[in-house]
């Protein structure tokens, strides 16, 4: 069985220069397995799953953004218990205020709970740091207000995304669009970027010759222009097939797989600066939550505001 699947696999690992490893390969491809089934079931069951999936990433994101950090700058592991979890659940107070009317809890909206809940926090968190921290260094508030925007702003508006308002212009043909339709441009943005970094692999791997960084000396301009091109005509092509606004969605294409490149590769110039392979362990063979999701972190924001400027 392993002469097997080395002779099926060679013009991989021959072109990659890879040693192929059958249990890593075994362990890699179960952990996809998983991974892709929960994302399938959080995106697409209902919109509380698809709260709770990314509510479980966004905390999974924070502990190990601030693992990083700690890494980078040690003064940020000083910081106080409340300032390390006060600014994660000050976070997600941001995702809760991006949820949508349908989100309600004990006839309560979590837009409501996310503003009332948030706004004592923000407060809280610099008085905290006046009172019991003998040495303020304001690079840790620093480091925490950039994870707020790079992590939590950027699921709060992936929970905006599912909105109605954007169902209204990309599925003009239902009055009343179906549920999974509010998935439609999360899934997009997700599915543009599995399929550009899986072809970006691929064609690099089979006609990469330029270097697109030396922060991931792996990656091509061949490569990720492959990528590019075959997202966006992947996505276009499905979203005609069903009857959506193509156009549209090969611009969110586009703007994901280019803007997906560039946040994989700052999160890997931040794993560099911290000395570290991979933000975590969560998935064996895959690295950690960050090492997932950083492509999303940063495609988000830019899918959105085009979405918002161009549905005005």
């Amino acid at each position: 069985m392993k002469k097997y699947m080395r002779r099926m696999l060679y013009p991989i690992i021959h072109l990659t220069g890879m040693t192929f490893n059958t249990q890593t390969f075994k362990t890699r491809t179960l952990t996809a397995l998983v991974f892709v089934a929960v994302m399938l079931a959080g995106l697409l069951w209902n919109h509380w799953s698809f709260f709770v999936l990314f509510s479980i990433i966004h905390f999974g994101c924070w502990f190990e953004y601030q693992k990083l950090v700690g890494l980078i700058d040690p003064g940020y592991k000083e910081i106080t218990p409340f300032h390390r979890y006060g600014v994660m659940v000050a976070g997600w107070c941001l995702l809760l205020w991006f949820t949508g009317d349908q989100y309600v809890l004990f006839g309560i909206r979590l837009h409501e709970i996310g503003w009332w809940l948030g706004l004592p926090i923000v407060f809280l968190l610099p008085i905290t740091e006046l009172l019991f921290t003998s040495n303020i260094r304001l690079k840790n508030i620093a480091h925490s207000f950039f994870g707020l925007l790079y992590i939590s702003l950027s699921f709060g508006l992936l929970m905006d995304l599912r909105q109605e308002f954007f169902i209204a212009e990309l599925s003009k043909t239902y009055t009343t669009p179906p549920a999974w339709h509010y998935v439609v441009a999360p899934c997009a943005v997700i599915a543009a970027l599995w399929i550009n970094d899986t072809m970006a692999y691929i064609v690099g791997s089979m006609i990469g010759r330029t270097p697109l960084s030396s922060i991931s000396p792996k990656k091509t301009w061949e490569g990720t222009i492959g990528g590019v091109v075959l997202a966006v005509g992947v996505t276009g092509l499905l979203a005609w097939l069903l009857d959506f606004d193509y156009k549209i969605i090969m611009v969110i294409a586009a703007i994901s797989a280019i803007f997906g490149t560039t946040g994989d590769l700052l999160e890997s110039k931040l794993k560099r600066l911290a000395g570290v392979k991979d933000s975590g362990s969560i998935m064996p063979g895959h690295g950690g939550f960050l090492d997932r999701f950083d492509s999303l972190l940063l495609a988000i924001p830019f899918v959105w505001l085009f979405l918002r400027l161009v549905m005005m």
